[in-house]
This record gives C-alpha cells, structure tokens and sequence, in this order.
C-alpha cells in the first residue's frame, strides 16, 4: 500500500494519484504539483488514503507544496493570458484561412507552455501558425486536435433534458455508448431523439444499462405466444420496468382475443415469435 491523493486540475477533469510525502492535505485544498506537462495547480478531491500499488501508475509524481495566496494571484494572471492569447490566435486562424475551431486556450501554471484546442473535420497543416504564435508568446506551442465530445464538455451547454450537460457537470471520463443500449431500453431509434448535442449518443444511455441488462434477462419479446391464466395468447408489448406484459389472450368459449395485463410470473413461453391461428 502507497499513501497518495487525489488532485483534479480542471473542473469536471479526471482525478490524478500524487504522492503528499509529509504534507497534511484535506480535500478542497489547492495544491501545486509536478506533472509530464509542468508544474500545474489543482484542487485535492480525495484526501490522503492508502491505495494498493497495482492501481497507482509509477513514478508517483510528489506534491510540492500546498498552494498560496500568491499562486492564486498568478492563476488569475494565466487566465487573463489565456484570453489573450485565444482572441491572437483567432485572428492568425483568419488569416491563414485555416479550416479549425478554436475551442479553448490552457496555459500551464509554470508559463512554460501554451495548449490551443480545436476541432476540424480533417487534417490540418498548421505549421506556420505555429510559428507566428511561438514567435508571439515565446514560450511553447502546441496544438490540439479534440473531438465533439470534448468540445461539448469544454463549451458546456444545455441538454433536451433542460439539465447543464452531464459531461460538463460531472462526467469525468467518457465511456462507451452504443446503439444496443437505447434499444434495450425501448427507445425510440431516431437520432435526434437520442443523441446529445455534440452529435453523439447521449451518454445518460449508460447510466441505466445494468438494470435494463438484469430486466431483460428471461423477458418475453413481442409476438411470442404465451400461457396466462386467461388462456394462450400473444405478447403485444412488454414493460421492462414493471415486469408486465400485454397480450392479446383468446379465452375459452370466445371466438375473439381479448387484451390483458399480466405479471411476468403469471405467464409462461409457449413458443417464439409465433402468431395465434386465426
């Protein structure tokens, strides 16, 4: 077992282990650290606790201090820096007519580096823009190329839910969603209905995948032939949530089916898929 923290550099951004050596840090403190990009500034959201070895990537990077009131100033000051330097390079995109967005602008809290985020839909050949912007900023340049996803949780914006994005608000890392997931839910298939703003599929599909997964497992689908208490008949839907089917049942001494509601125990499969004789 390692003592780490955990320490998170942007506001829904992933959680990153540090090593606290003699430090006393209590979550919501900001720290200064050494990471492969610099030193940054962050926010401890997991107190120090022991963790096993196999979950901590080594080397376990150090804090080096807890961060004061002068690093806070100097935020503010690499804030104002970014803004400055995001309205620069928009008009350097201008004016090489290059075929990219400009999403958002990070300066590392050391000031060795400046990262610029983009979308485009193809490569882009920005080589003498970056010249221009390293001859400006005199410091180091990188640019990078981010998917809709990402520019969605940067920009932030509002979902057909009416609720701030899930991405923005808490999502710290995207996971896999896929078009099963929605029919496993009896979703409608259309796309505008079930993909987020960013064009993708909503990532609240997954939320509530394991317990449509445990549901359906042993569900009657529509149009098999069931046995009821009624008597046989066909599954016309079938409401995953509350365990209950509607069918179409041809009770004894009726020549016409007649539809009921009935718990899943109370029915029993006769057949797949099979349509009652008419």
């Amino acid at each position: 077992m390692i003592d780490i923290i955990g320490v998170r550099f942007k506001k829904v951004g992933k959680i990153y282990f540090f090593d606290p050596g003699e430090l006393e840090i209590k979550r919501g403190e900001p720290v200064i650290v050494e990471t492969a990009r610099g030193v940054e500034y962050g926010l401890c959201e997991i107190a120090r606790r022991p963790e096993s070895e196999e979950k901590v990537i080594q080397p376990l990077k150090r804090v080096i201090r807890v961060a004061t009131d002068e690093d806070a100033i100097q935020l503010e000051q690499n804030k104002q820096r970014e803004e400055e330097a995001f309205d620069i390079c928009l008009l350097k995109i201008k004016e090489h007519e290059l075929d990219m967005k400009l999403i958002e602008v990070e300066l590392t809290f050391d000031q060795n580096k400046i990262i610029f985020y983009f979308t485009s839909d193809g490569r882009v050949d920005f080589r003498e823009l970056v010249k221009e912007l390293a001859a400006i900023f005199r410091i180091r340049i990188e640019l990078r190329q981010i998917g809709v996803r990402d520019e969605a949780k940067l920009l932030n914006g509002i979902g057909i839910c009416g609720r701030t994005l899930c991405c923005a608000t808490f999502l710290g890392d995207f996971q896999p969603v896929s078009i099963k997931m929605a029919k496993e839910q009896s979703l409608s298939l259309n796309p505008t209905k079930i993909s987020g703003i960013c064009g993708r599929l909503m990532c609240c599909l997954k939320y509530e995948e394991e317990v449509y997964e445990f549901l359906n497992h042993g569900l009657p689908c529509e149009g098999d032939i069931v046995g009821t208490p009624d008597g046989d008949g066909e599954i016309l839907s079938v409401n995953v949530l509350r365990q209950i089917i509607k069918a179409a049942v041809r009770k004894k001494n009726s020549d016409e089916p007649v539809v009921g509601f009935y718990a899943l125990q109370e029915v029993k499969v006769l057949s797949k898929g099979k349509r009652l004789e008419t």
